[in-house]
């Protein structure tokens, strides 16, 4: 039954942290769809609607601002915070222009709406203003900030920005009873006021184009600093060949060298200068070697990566104009020198930081709803694909760490400092950055093969596997035509310069089939015997998967098949057993991402109007999930969420209502296999049938431009580090079989796939992850993105939604993680 309706009810929230359970009330003003019961398991959050509305609770206030720089998906994070906020019945605030705005008060500090924050997602910057705010510093400024918060009953404050900004609101909330007294004394408030605000609740946000912030994988707008970092290093690589120049490009980064380290990986940079790790002594001198035998290789280009806080070991800058005038000068090449300056906070944020953005958004309003006067201020970050929660000033002191260990000359420390994220990604250059491999080869012979559909990020995974093997010294062999060509013998040696300027390039250039090795298992074997493959990596999508097993399988009657194997998951579905993310999807998610920004545009000059669109990805529904989250779509349907009739129904209300609004669009994402029967085209003519008279139709099949395009920093990054990985597993495993002078290896570890689970790469046997194969409809039977999608609908504004908090713990310690310094020691 549908009954329409506005009005404010009161939501019950139950739930248990660390075995304490607590009661929260609030008000809410939501969408009229049928109410659920609230039940309460420790592990989700679920809505109710108790007919009582008298156990209003006060102090549910929060105010959320954005300070000192800006970076894209702040504005993903401000409207998640409010939307959130708005949905468990709190009343959220605006601070314009940063602490500036919590300082000076009256039309700074208004109340958000859930229309407030409509069409923000795809906006670069902060839309309700930064500003760098000397008054704050002062403690004037903060009475004053104090007094604003309280005469509005705001007692939860949400801070996005850097560790400054997070500093000093950490300060803030310490000295809350101290500043509640001084303003008693001078009249400013009553004791009463001081009573209903006796404490202040914190939790921070990082947004940091420079990734800079300790404790967290990826900061708010880093991600989207390298989309425009790597949009001109490729534009900047095709005149450089044409004109056989070398480029010198400095990034942002004063005091923290991810950008350009992370830049370095994904164009495959001959040198990088990062303030973490100097270069040794006698710098200039390696410089021009490596340039020179880059050119010796057949390569018609050099490019060198700089962070503008480039440094010696003796602390002296090293600048761009320093390094232009050494390769010009010493070795006579064209050189020219590019800053980018602040192109890189510019433009619109990538689909990384939206989702980012309002996985933390959702997560802070929890914290904030969850803490106590004894809780410490706390941050939330990311950790491989979990959002979790670090005690803020632990990660500012880590953060702070760093530049001491710098300044001390303890650059192996500051490296380590950064986490583990950053430490891999130098480990990974450095083997990369080597050019001469060893004198003495290991006779060892390493094939790569391609196979099932192409997708971005294929290619740089093969350089990277290729120069890691070449660097151990083994033969690397190429595959042509997946498991085809590995049965028809289109197999032949790969050299370091041939992979050369691979990292950019979409597609396959091994080229790959879908074909399994099944048919064709005693010819595949003959081969492996005849070409004397000692290994295999197997890159490609749930056929690389099938593929792997059926060769192990075929190992009990073929023993040339007893050789050690890899699986890299490469595919748009991210639907491989084993890994939580697949090269190729964060590509094919951003293709999805622009082209429904682009549809929403459309939408919004015509108004009611709602888009159908489908995507790809099978039955896994990935692709139509992060899409939906990324783009702000009213629904998502997927193979994994079962739907029907009652629920379309619904949905059409739900957007009937909508258009009620002064957000008079729609946008409904459908995965391909979503449903047999409830296909695109039903749901197209479903909701212009039952939406005439308040809202029209469109519907758009995106097809195969979601398989093409160049790769992300994020997929050439991804693919980079795992081809690496995989080659140095593939040389021990070889150690480990190799027995009376050949190699033989039939154990199940000996044949694995290399994934990403939750915060590390990690080898699992193919045999192992049968049990958690879907093989009918060739998706893994757990997929962590699902927890995920209860913020898709509520950020959508649907009632009686779960959030699922099963994996949220006690607040982890990063002290713990990094270590503590010593004597300058960890």
């Amino acid at each position: 039954m549908q009954r329409k309706r506005e009005r404010e009810s009161d939501i019950l929230l139950h739930y248990t942290i660390h075995s304490r359970a607590t009661r929260i009330k609030a008000n809410s003003y939501l969408l009229s769809f049928p109410s659920f019961p609230f039940l309460v398991t420790g592990s989700s959050r679920t809505m109710a609607h108790p007919k009582d509305h008298s156990k209003m609770g006060f102090g549910r206030s929060i105010a959320v601002l954005t300070s000192g720089g800006d970076a894209q998906g702040m504005n993903a994070a401000v409207r998640a915070t409010v939307r959130v906020g708005i949905y468990t019945g709190a009343k959220v605030y605006f601070v314009h222009e940063g602490y500036q705005g919590l300082v000076d008060g009256g039309d700074n500090i208004k109340p958000a709406t859930w229309e407030s924050v409509s069409m923000m997602l795809q906006l670069g910057g902060t839309v309700i203003g930064s500003a760098r705010c000397m008054d704050f510093k002062e403690k004037w400024g903060r009475l004053k900030a104090a007094c604003n918060l309280v005469k509005l009953g705001i007692t939860n404050l949400c801070v996005i920005g850097g560790d400054g900004s997070l500093t000093g609101a950490n300060q803030f909330r310490t000295e809350w009873s101290e500043l509640l007294a001084d303003l008693i004394k001078q009249g400013k408030i009553t004791a009463e006021e001081a009573k209903r605000s006796s404490h202040l609740n914190i939790v921070g946000m990082v947004g940091s184009i420079d990734n800079d912030f300790c404790g967290t994988d990826m900061t708010i707008g880093t991600d989207s600093a390298l989309h425009r970092i790597i949009e001109v290093v490729d534009a900047i690589t095709t005149t450089a060949q044409s004109h056989q120049r070398t480029f010198i490009l400095e990034v942002m980064g004063r005091h923290c060298g991810y950008l350009a380290l992370v830049t370095a990986l994904a164009c495959g940079a001959d040198w990088v200068f990062i303030p973490e790790m100097p270069p040794e002594d006698n710098w200039e001198e390696h410089l021009c070697k490596r340039l020179i035998a880059q050119r010796e290789r057949g390569s018609r280009l050099n490019v060198i990566i700089m962070a503008e806080g480039a440094q010696d070991r003796k602390q002296k800058p090293i600048t761009c104009d320093q390094v232009k005038n050494l390769v010009s000068k010493k070795l006579g090449f064209d050189t020219r020198s590019t800053i980018l300056g602040h192109v890189q906070r510019g433009g619109t944020p990538s689909a990384f930081d939206r989702i980012l953005g309002s996985r933390m958004g959702v997560e802070a309003v929890m914290a904030l709803l969850e803490a106590t006067p004894e809780t410490p201020a706390c941050v939330v970050s990311l950790s491989g694909n979990m959002a979790i929660r670090l005690p803020l000033m632990e990660c500012v002191q880590v953060t702070k760490d760093v530049t001491v260990a710098m300044a001390e000359g303890r650059f192996e420390d500051a490296v380590n400092l950064r986490g583990k994220s950053f430490q891999n990604n130098w480990n990974t250059y450095k083997m990369l950055a080597h050019v001469n491999p060893p004198e003495v080869k290991s006779n060892i012979n390493i094939a790569i093969v391609n196979v099932g559909a192409p997708c971005a990020g294929m290619n740089a995974a093969v350089r990277s596997a290729v120069r890691a093997g070449l660097i151990q010294g083994h033969q690397m062999l190429a595959i042509h035509d997946g498991f085809d060509g590995l049965a028809n013998g289109q197999i032949e040696p790969i050299t370091w310069a041939q992979v050369g300027g691979w990292t950019g390039k979409g597609g396959s250039n091994l080229g790959t089939k879908r074909n399994l090795p099944g048919k064709n298992i005693e010819q595949i074997s003959l081969n492996i015997a005849k070409f004397n493959i000692h290994s295999l990596i197997i890159i490609g999508g749930f056929e690389a998967y099938l593929g792997g097993l059926e060769l192990v399988t075929a190992r009990e009657k073929y023993e040339e098949l007893c050789i050690p194997m890899v699986v890299i998951p490469a595919t748009v579905s991210n639907n491989v057993p084993g890994s939580d993310f697949s090269i190729g999807a964060d590509t094919a998610l951003n293709t999805i991402t622009m082209t429904c920004d682009r549809i929403k545009q459309s939408a919004a000059g015509t108004k009611r109007r709602v888009f159908i669109i489908e995507t790809m990805g099978g039955y896994c529904g990935y692709l139509a999930t992060m899409a939906g989250l990324s783009s702000g779509a009213d629904a998502a349907y997927i193979y994994e969420e079962p739907f029907h009739i009652h629920d379309l129904e619904l949905n059409v209300v739900h957007l009937i209502e909508k258009m009620k609004t002064s957000v008079k669009r729609g946008l409904i994402l459908r995965n391909s296999n979503a449903n047999d029967n409830y296909t695109t085209q039903f749901l197209y003519n479903l909701y212009s049938e039952e939406g005439k008279g308040t809202f029209d139709c469109r519907m758009n099949i995106l097809g195969h431009m979601q398989q093409g395009g160049t790769p992300t920093p994020f997929d050439r990054n991804f693919g980079t580090k795992m081809g690496a990985k995989s080659v140095l597993w593939l040389t021990d495993k070889l150690k480990e079989c190799y027995r009376h002078g050949r190699i033989f290896a039939n154990t199940p570890d000996s044949a694995c796939v290399l994934g990403m689970k939750r915060r590390s790469l990690i080898f699992q046997p193919l045999t192992s992850l049968k049990e958690d194969t879907d093989f009918e409809h060739r998706i893994p039977k757990t997929e962590w993105w699902l927890k995920l999608r209860p913020i898709l609908k509520i950020l959508a504004r649907y009632e009686a939604v779960e959030i699922d908090t099963s994996e949220v713990a006690a607040m982890e310690h990063i002290i713990k993680k990094t270590g503590e310094i010593k004597g300058g020691k960890i």
